[in-house]
């Protein structure tokens, strides 16, 4: 009985969850009581294009990490873009194309001990019921399970760990 429940609770909060999100969309620092607490794995859903995709909460990462297949470079009004494709949770073997401004290249140590350059951008994301800007490097996950990966500080301030 109580994980039917719970289960069902589940699917009314990811139903509900994009009408959470858009309320709460703001900068300022959630109070302690307000923060939502969350799973090592998640739901989060960005708005430009609007897409929903699973991802891992990795407290270990300091910048959250998104796949990014065909990962193209390009120049808009004098500044370098990225355009790149995440794979179509909803619709197997089709892609979602996302274009964003590099804010920035990163400089990652992989878990081999090497480095690697990744550019950063900026993408508006919902998580639970907070909107907020971040950033992401990109990389392509595809070989991972998760397109997403939630570095923390992307819930700092706004979700219990």
């Amino acid at each position: 009985m109580f994980f039917s429940t719970l289960g069902a609770l589940r699917v009314m909060l990811a139903v509900a969850a994009p009408a959470l999100c858009a309320a709460a969309a703001g900068a300022e620092p959630l109070p302690p009581a307000q923060r939502e607490v969350l799973g090592w794995v998640e739901y989060v859903e960005f708005r430009e294009p609007r897409v929903r995709l699973k991802a891992k909460l990795d407290t270990g990462a300091t910048t959250s990490s998104l796949n990014a297949m065909n990962l193209r470079r390009f120049k808009r009004g004098g500044r370098s873009w990225v355009r790149f494709d995440v794979l179509d949770p909803d619709r197997r073997g089709e892609h979602v194309s996302f274009a964003a401004p590099i804010v920035r290249m990163a400089r990652i140590r992989r878990h081999d001990g090497q480095f690697q350059e990744r550019p950063v951008v900026y993408l508006d994301m919902c998580l639970g019921h907070v909107q907020r800007r971040r950033q992401f490097t990109l990389i392509d996950r595809s070989d991972f399970n998760y397109q997403v990966l939630v570095g923390r500080n992307s819930v700092s301030y706004t979700h219990l760990r």
